[in-house]
């Protein structure tokens, strides 16, 4: 049976994902700050664990609670302030990347060696479009009238460090997802998709084969190219 470790699946996007590959068969650890928010991931059949990507002693003991791991799916992340340039500074910057990157980099150091012993390791890395500058970049399209500073650069780092670890480890299935404009509280619901839907590009990743593309960046339709 595949093992799944899922940060950020106590709500939202990360909580669907649990479900859905609870459906498909993995053991799902659901990752959280605070055990408190358990109950949403224990009635579809994951299994709670303290986890704030923050927190290096809180990963460190994840990591060793773990009996195992096939597949990480890095979903963790805050929408942050600096909504507009007028509230930007250094840290409210700083506070976004903490989290969306260096907490992501930190639970992927953290569980290489457990994912060193799966015969098909996989990560998946919940980037977002608007960290993809052609698209902000583009009249139009979903992510172009979005402004924030720090989001958009914390989801571009999230992709390029998914491309840098595919190459740096050729054995694993490691991509990111888009999951698109979906209706979630970081929008006020505003998104058109279904957070299904928002987890059709993940969910799909983490069930890759050995064989499955590297490096590569995802939404519900397909790669999207770089």
């Amino acid at each position: 049976m595949t093992t799944t470790l899922i940060t950020g699946a106590n709500r939202s996007l990360g909580l669907e994902t649990a479900r859905r590959l609870v459906g498909a068969g993995h053991t799902v650890y659901a990752g959280m700050r605070d055990l408190s928010t358990r109950a949403d991931a224990e009635a579809i059949g994951a299994i709670p664990i303290e986890l704030d990507v923050t927190d290096q002693r809180s990963v460190d003991q994840a990591a060793a609670d773990l009996p195992e791991l096939d597949v990480l799916v890095n979903n963790a992340g805050i929408l942050g302030g600096g909504l507009d340039v007028d509230d930007l500074d250094a840290d409210v910057l700083r506070d976004v990347l903490e989290t969306n990157v260096v907490g992501l980099v930190r639970v992927t150091q953290a569980l290489l060696p457990l994912l060193r012993l799966s015969s098909a390791p996989v990560i998946v890395n919940v980037a977002s479009g608007v960290g993809f500058p052609r698209r902000l970049a583009t009249p139009g399209a979903d992510e172009h009238p979005v402004k924030a500073v720090p989001y958009a650069s914390s989801k571009a780092a999230v992709i390029a460090l998914t491309v840098q670890y595919a190459k740096s480890l050729p054995g694993m299935r490691i991509n990111a997802s888009d999951p698109g404009y979906t209706a979630t509280a970081f929008n006020h619901h505003s998104g058109h998709q279904t957070v299904t839907e928002g987890t059709d590009a993940t969910v799909a990743l983490a069930q890759l084969p050995s064989n499955g593309p590297t490096g590569q960046f995802f939404d519900r339709n397909g790669i999207i190219e770089y």
